[in-house]
């Protein structure tokens, strides 16, 4: 139960961050980002992480 619990936070935080990442760092919708995430979490962040983000 505790491990439960422990998964569905880091989940949580991870789409949170996302999310709050993607407004100010994306030109794509940040609801959209958050979704994917929420989907598939590991795979939703890489893509994130590689396609998401706009480069400095």
């Amino acid at each position: 139960m505790v491990f439960f619990l422990l998964i569905l936070a880091v989940t949580i935080a991870i789409i949170w961050w996302t999310y709050t990442d993607a407004q100010k760092n994306s030109t794509h919708p940040a609801f959209l980002w958050a979704i994917v995430v929420f989907l598939a979490p590991i795979l939703g962040l890489v893509l994130y992480l590689i396609l998401g983000r706009d480069r400095l």
